[in-house]
């Protein structure tokens, strides 16, 4: 069983459904895309005992978590006492992403390179305001709790961060997730995610992704859960990846185990990469949405069996392979997003797809019979491709047929890689 219903679980059930290992794909609650190879299940997957009886009842054997929040819920504890295999942290695993203040302790406990910061909660908002007025500008203010992607803030000047900061605190920007507040130095340079998948004992590193946060061009505008996303990126090179695994990666598994936390299930791992040297700015404990599409559809060995080592603690017998070609999403999303955006407008797809591009649905529902939006973030397009530009060019072409009013997408995703791989 599956849990979720955006693109991201779109992506990860159509690689399970193509292994030999599963014989029934539950998705919860998936959505028209996912319906074309799995059974959609109607749940409330923050409510963990509902799951867990559904997993019962149809003798599940192992439950995939796509987002964070039901595993902040505590779903995979239940489902572990009940002897049902998961991958995804229990809620002490989780809070590597639940709460920024907490992770970023565990990475200065651990010695991790990140950004220096201030941590501040409601009661002191005099004081986090005093601490404004001595940083140097450009500053970025994260919410501590989970925020759907929308709880970081880059500040360019004392005004707007006083109001970000005051906002966020008082509850009105992020609700409960802004009671505590990480003031962040700035880092300069290019970002890069990571995701591993951990049994507990063993872990394998998946496809490194580049993600585009910004609603605008050129990282313009607020932040989403994502605009589109790149794998491969060709700029980390084997020296940048050793560095990424020894100072981050396997100090932070070994931090988990000290800390008494198994942790079964992904990690994902925000890099920025200042003069050849990784800083890591967050943790997320799933993979990320859209670099999942673009990861997801590079992997060629079987994921179902990938899960099933992993739920037996045995991923170091697993071999990981991966198609060389590039992967390109992009996403498609309504107007107003990540603000506010009428819901229920047609959707109108292409009868038949090019080789190697595959259209995910993230945020669709039927009415009707008829494909209407139901979301900020619409449809995903993902392209293979020979080469970036390859599969930038293959992308665009094939998101041209995907027809809904008031579609807005990014139409500059992987061109700053391009430009950085030409220099």
């Amino acid at each position: 069983m599956l849990i979720g219903g955006g693109g991201r679980e779109h992506a990860m059930g159509l690689s399970i459904s193509k292994s030999k290992f599963c014989h029934q794909l539950y998705i919860a609650p998936g959505n028209p895309g996912t319906e074309v190879f799995a059974q959609n299940i109607t749940l409330n997957i923050i409510n963990p005992n509902e799951v867990l009886n559904f997993c019962l009842e149809h003798s599940i054997d192992i439950v995939v978590v796509g987002p964070e929040a039901p595993l902040m819920e505590g779903l995979a504890d239940l489902l572990i006492q009940n002897q049902i295999s998961v991958i995804g942290p229990q809620k002490a695993g989780a809070l590597l992403e639940g709460s920024k203040v907490y992770a970023k302790a565990f990475m200065k406990k651990y010695g991790i390179p990140t950004a220096s910061y201030q941590k501040f909660d409601k009661t002191q908002l005099k004081e986090a305001k005093e601490y404004l007025k001595t940083v140097k500008f450009p500053i970025v203010l994260k919410a501590s709790g989970l925020a759907a992607g929308k709880g970081v803030v880059s500040c360019d000047n004392l005004h707007f961060a006083t109001d970000i900061l005051q906002q966020m605190l008082n509850g009105t920007l992020v609700g409960e997730a802004g009671e505590n507040v990480v003031i962040e130095e700035f880092l300069n340079g290019w970002e890069v995610s990571m995701f591993v998948l951990t049994d507990g004992k063993n872990y394998i590193l998946l496809p490194e992704a580049k993600d585009y946060k910004r609603i605008g061009e050129g990282n313009s505008g607020p932040n989403t859960g994502g605009m589109g996303s790149v794998s491969p990126v060709h700029l980390l090179n084997s020296e940048l990846k050793n560095k990424i695994i020894q100072k981050v990666i396997e100090p932070t598994l070994q931090g988990l185990k000290t800390e008494n936390i198994h942790y079964q299930g992904f990690i994902f791992f925000g890099f920025m990469i200042v003069q050849n040297e990784p800083y890591l700015l967050e943790y997320n404990v799933r993979m990320g949405d859209p670099e999942t599409q673009s990861v997801f559809s590079r992997i060629t060995s079987d994921v179902a069996e990938m899960f099933i080592l992993a739920s037996e603690q045995r991923l170091n017998e697993y071999q990981l392979e991966v198609s060389s070609k590039t992967a390109v999403t992009v996403v498609s999303v309504s107007e107003g997003y990540p603000g506010s955006y009428e819901k229920e407008k047609a959707i109108f797809l292409p009868k038949s797809l090019p080789k190697e591009v595959i259209l995910y649905h993230a945020g669709t529902k039927l009415k009707e019979n008829q494909l209407v939006t139901n979301g900020g973030r619409v449809i995903n397009i993902t392209a293979l491709g020979d080469n970036l530009s390859n599969a930038i060019q293959k992308a665009y072409k094939a998101n041209e047929h995907v027809i809904f009013s008031n579609k807005y997408f990014r139409k500059d995703i992987g061109q700053d890689l391009l430009v950085l791989e030409n220099l």
